[in-house]
C-alpha cells in the first residue's frame, strides 16, 4: 500500500457522497451531462484570498498568476478580488483582458515573446517584463514605431532561489530574466530611451511548504533590489516578489504558514533601505489560490485484475490531469489524495490501481491505494486539481474529448 495525500479542507459528504460548493457531486455530474470534469468552488478561493490578505501586510498587493488556471470564468471572478493579474503569453493577456482586466495592472513575463506578442502587449498598455537585453531593445523598437511609450519591467535573475521549493526559478544560470550584475545598464538604457520604467520582477522558486525558506528569500529578493536601485540612482515604482507559496499535494507533506510569511515579510519591508520608501510591493500567486479548490472527476469504466492488482481503469486521465499522473516536473510518482466519491463514509477494503483510458502506462491516477471497493459506475474524485490541470495536459493527445470545466459558487 502507498500514502496518498490529504483531502483539503471545504469539502465534505452527504450520505457518503462527496458534497462540493454545497452540492452532492452527482449533481453537478447530471449538469454537466458527462465526465471527466473539473469542478472549481470559487467560495474556497474566495476563503484563500481573504485569509491571505489578513496575513500578509497591508502594502503588499496580489497578483493572480493567470497560467495556474486560465478558465475564462474563473479569471472573471478572480479579478474583483485581486490586485492584478500576470500573464506569460499573448493569449492569456487576451483572456485576462476580455475578462475585464484593467490593462494597467496586467504584467507579460516569458522568455520568448514574439514581436506580435511584444506589439499587442504595448499596444494594450500592458506591462512587459523584459528577460533579456534583446528582448528590450525590440519592445524598444516596437514602441518606436508605434508612437507610444511602452510600460517596461525588467526579470531579474537573481543569485539566489528558494530554498526546498519544486521548482528552482533564480540561481545560476537560467533562460528566465536577466542576471543581476547586467540589470542595472539594462535599465539605465530603458530609462535614457524614454521608456516607462515600472520596476522589477524577481521569482526565485515555486511551490515551497517551508515558511522559513520563504521568508529568507523574500528578505534576500528585497535587499537585492535596493542594490539594483542604488546602482540606477532610483527606485523602482513597483517590484513583484514572486510567489512560490506551495500547497500540500502528497502525504505528510504540511500547509505553509502564511502567517509567518507575512509576519517575516512585515519585518523585512519595515527595514527596507530608504530608496525603496516609497516603491510598492506585490506578491504573484497562482497555484496558492486555486489548487486546492479544484476536483477532478472520472468515471470507473471497467473494473480487472492483473497478477492479484486490482485495476480501476477510468474514463479520464494525464491528458486532463498530468501532474496526478507524476508527468509534470516530479522525479518520484506520489498519490494526490482520491477517492471515490460516491462512497465517501464507505469502508477502505482493497488496494486499488487508479489508471486512465490511454494506452500507455503513464496513465496513473494513484498507485496501490487502499479505497472502499469501487465498480463499473462509479465517480472517482482527483483532489488539488484546480491549478495545472485542464490547461497544463496534453488534452489532444489519443483524441479523447476534453474534459468539461464547472466553476460553482460564482458571484461575479
Amino acid at each position: 500500500m502507498k500514502a496518498m495525500g490529504k483531502i483539503p479542507p471545504g469539502f465534505g459528504s452527504r450520505d457518503s457522497e462527496l458534497v462540493i460548493g454545497g452540492q452532492p457531486v452527482s449533481a453537478w455530474g447530471d449538469r454537466a451531462g458527462d465526465t471527466p470534469l473539473f469542478i472549481y468552488d470559487m467560495a474556497l478561493v474566495r476563503a484563500r484570498i481573504a485569509a491571505l490578505r489578513t496575513a500578509l501586510p497591508d502594502e503588499v498587493a496580489l497578483h493572480y498568476a493567470l497560467k495556474a488556471n486560465p478558465l475564462a470564468a474563473l479569471v472573471r471572478a478572480m479579478i474583483p478580488l485581486v490586485d492584478g493579474v500576470d500573464v506569460a503569453s499573448a493569449g492569456e493577456m487576451a483572456v485576462a483582458l476580455n475578462a475585464g482586466a484593467d490593462a494597467a495592472h496586467l504584467s507579460f513575463a516569458g522568455p520568448g515573446k514574439r514581436d506580435r506578442e511584444l506589439e499587442a502587449a504595448i499596444s494594450a498598455g500592458v506591462t512587459l517584463n523584459i528577460e533579456s537585453e534583446g528582448e528590450a531593445h525590440r519592445a524598444l523598437a516596437i514602441a518606436d514605431a508605434l508612437g507610444v511609450r511602452p510600460r517596461l519591467a525588467v526579470r531579474v535573475n537573481p543569485d539566489f532561489d528558494l530554498r526546498g521549493s519544486g521548482m528552482k526559478m533564480g540561481g545560476g544560470a537560467k533562460p528566465f530574466g536577466i542576471d543581476a550584475v547586467r540589470v542595472p545598464a539594462l535599465v539605465d538604457t530603458l530609462i535614457n530611451c524614454g521608456a516607462d520604467w515600472r520596476g522589477f520582477h524577481i521569482y526565485a522558486g515555486s511551490q515551497a511548504l517551508d515558511a522559513e525558506a520563504v521568508v529568507d528569500a523574500q528578505m534576500q529578493t528585497v535587499a537585492l533590489v535596493a542594490r539594483l536601485a542604488e546602482r540606477v540612482r532610483r527606485a523602482p515604482p513597483l517590484v513583484n516578489l514572486g510567489g512560490g507559496f506551495g500547497i500540500p499535494y502528497f502525504a505528510n507533506e504540511t500547509p505553509l504558514d502564511v502567517a509567518r510569511v507575512g509576519v517575516g515579510l512585515g519585518d523585512t519591508l519595515s527595514a527596507r533601505a530608504d530608496i525603496l520608501i516609497d516603491t510598492q510591493f506585490c506578491i504573484e500567486l497562482g497555484r496558492y489560490l486555486v489548487g486546492e479548490a479544484g476536483v477532478y472527476v472520472t468515471r470507473v469504466i471497467d473494473r480487472k485484475i492483473s497478477h492479484g492488482e486490482v485495476f480501476l481503469i477510468t474514463d479520464g486521465g494525464l491528458h486532463h490531469q498530468l501532474a496526478a499522473s507524476g508527468n509534470f516536473g516530479t522525479v518520484v510518482r506520489r498519490n494526490y489524495p482520491v477517492a471515490v466519491a460516491n462512497r465517501m463514509n464507505e469502508p477502505e477494503v482493497e488496494e486499488v490501481n487508479l489508471v486512465g483510458c490511454l494506452c500507455t502506462p503513464l496513465d496513473r491516477l494513484a498507485d496501490q491505494v487502499m479505497l472502499p471497493r469501487a465498480d463499473v459506475g462509479d465517480l472517482i474524485a482527483v483532489f488539488m486539481a484546480g491549478a495545472y490541470g485542464a490547461s497544463a495536459s496534453p488534452s489532444h493527445f489519443l483524441g479523447h474529448p476534453a474534459a468539461i470545466e464547472l466553476l460553482v459558487n460564482d458571484e461575479s
